[in-house]
């Protein structure tokens, strides 16, 4: 009889399968690094064939690191990097152009144009997004018209659209299931989050065929079977990333707030069953969807937080491994008073500039490499504050709301104590840390039949560690301030 699941998490930089017990203990866990590609200044794509290559690698290895095969698998549940864009052709599954990632820019001229001609509330009212290159739409539209002949292809119906859980869920079908799941159709603007179902009107207004786009079911739907692993599996549940960590950490109640630090940091805060508008340029979106019923999030997104840490290693090769932050960061300089603004490719929430680059202030002769690592781990901090400050105007009643941390770099206890020192609140870490992955199979194993309610999911939830506000206020207030008038030297739009 079936006794584990499988969860696939792929990610903007990685990809990761874990095989979970039915009690939801991981059991194995295999992570493959794949290459990005960065064509031009603000542009990222991804291979699609990397992308697929790793999650079969990475899912063979996790069964056989588990001693487990195929049949002992009783569900798969994705979860994946959300908005970015891949079409291929249905009738060979090829892709027609790299994937074009999240954190690609390249039509920011597009959303100006499309802002200036005054579509944004109307845009923002039914996807509860902002205009923004971040986004799936444009991107769409750009590969419809620069890849030759796409466009004619895509009128005639023979090309096929998805974020990465839909090439995935069609490439592990056989081509026979294009679908995606209600949290990853509400990231690409094309998808009215209060009706349920994809807006015709957003549609043309982008210029993109209605015939490409997939169809949506609840996380917890029928995504059909694979037989890629040897024996016919269901793949059961399937959420966008911080949607998958938001059902890990148990956010199920209004309030209740989580934030991932990932290649970015994405903070959402969970409104129940009724979509809030912000005030204060969030995003509102889907939480997740179980059995038809829609639960709601305000969310945060900052593009850049562990690939901060990377850019670190791999760009200014001052550390040989991520893990090595905490220890180059504990040897800085407190005289030393440096902020880096990490808007490699702009900045995400609140701000929302596609066209802001990153900078360091605050040098002096004195400082070096420590200094700019804690600079690092203090930027993650500095901008889950700006998140965290947004949803409580917002949201008053999250004042007082902790924290639940997940993801690679919350790992680190120096940035984790940093950001309830920021923000002055209580921070907890989970003692399972992948989340992530903990929620897609979560969503797998109860459509399955396996796991409990979202209450009895929910009191299994466990803290590995509080970090609760030690800094005093006079130095939380000075050091926010140094940040903000960083922030404003970067922004190049009010």
């Amino acid at each position: 009889m079936a006794s584990a699941i499988l969860a696939i998490d792929q990610g903007t930089t990685s990809t990761r399968a874990i095989v979970f017990d039915v009690s939801l203990n991981p059991l194995a866990t295999v992570q493959q690094e794949f290459p990005q590609i960065y064509p031009a200044s603000g542009w990222v794509e991804h291979d699609p064939e990397d992308i697929w290559t790793s999650v079969v690698a990475t899912s063979q290895a996790v069964l056989k690191q588990a001693g487990l095969v195929a049949k002992d698998i009783a569900a798969i549940g994705i979860t994946n990097q959300r908005e970015t864009v891949l079409i291929w052709d249905r009738a060979t599954g090829r892709p027609i152009h790299n994937a074009i990632v999240w954190q690609d820019r390249r039509t920011d001229d597009v959303c100006t144009v499309l802002r200036d001609a005054g579509h944004e509330a109307t845009i923002s009212a039914r996807t509860g997004l902002l205009l923004d290159p971040y986004f799936s739409a444009t991107k769409i539209a750009w590969l419809l018209d620069r890849v030759d002949g796409a466009r004619a292809a895509a009128q005639a119906g023979r090309l096929a659209f998805g974020t990465v859980d839909t090439f995935l869920i069609w490439r592990l079908t056989g081509g026979r299931v294009h679908a995606t799941d209600a949290t990853n159709a509400a990231r690409t603007l094309l998808f009215d989050i209060r009706k349920g179902q994809w807006d015709a009107e957003l549609a043309e207004l982008f210029r993109v065929p209605l015939s490409l786009l997939p169809e949506v079911r609840d996380c917890t739907g029928d995504f059909g079977t694979t037989d890629v692993f040897g024996c016919t599996i269901a793949i059961r549940g399937v959420a966008g990333d911080q949607q998958a960590a938001t059902v890990g950490q148990g956010c199920f109640k209004s309030g209740m707030m989580k934030s991932t630090y990932g290649t970015g940091c994405f903070a959402l805060l969970n409104t129940g069953a009724k979509p809030v508008t912000s005030r204060n340029r969030l995003l509102t979106t889907i939480a997740y969807q179980i059995d038809g019923q829609r639960s709601y999030a305000l969310e945060g997104a900052i593009f850049v937080a562990g690939a901060a840490v990377q850019w670190l290693r791999d760009g200014l090769k001052l550390i040989a491994s991520s893990a090595d932050t905490d220890a180059l960061a504990a040897r800085h300089d407190p005289d030393e008073q440096l902020y880096l603004v990490p808007a490699f490719v702009g900045l995400g929430a609140p701000y929302w500039d596609a066209q802001a680059r990153g900078a360091i202030f605050g040098l002096t002769r004195n400082s070096g490499a420590a200094d700019v690592a804690r600079a690092v781990l203090e930027s993650v901090g500095y901008q889950t504050r700006d998140l965290v400050e947004a949803m409580r105007a917002d949201w008053p009643s999250a004042a007082g709301t902790v924290l639940r941390v997940d993801g690679g770099m919350s790992a680190s206890d120096a940035a984790m104590q940093f950001i309830a020192d920021i923000m002055d609140a209580p921070v907890d870490r989970p003692k399972v840390m992948e989340t992530t992955a903990l929620g897609a199979a979560y969503l797998a194993g109860f459509a399955a039949g396996l796991c409990p309610d979202l209450d009895g999911f929910a009191a299994t939830w466990q803290c590995e560690r509080r970090f609760e506000p030690q800094m005093d206020a006079a130095t939380r207030e000075r050091k926010w301030l140094g940040w903000r008038d960083a922030v404003s030297r970067t922004l190049t739009r009010d």
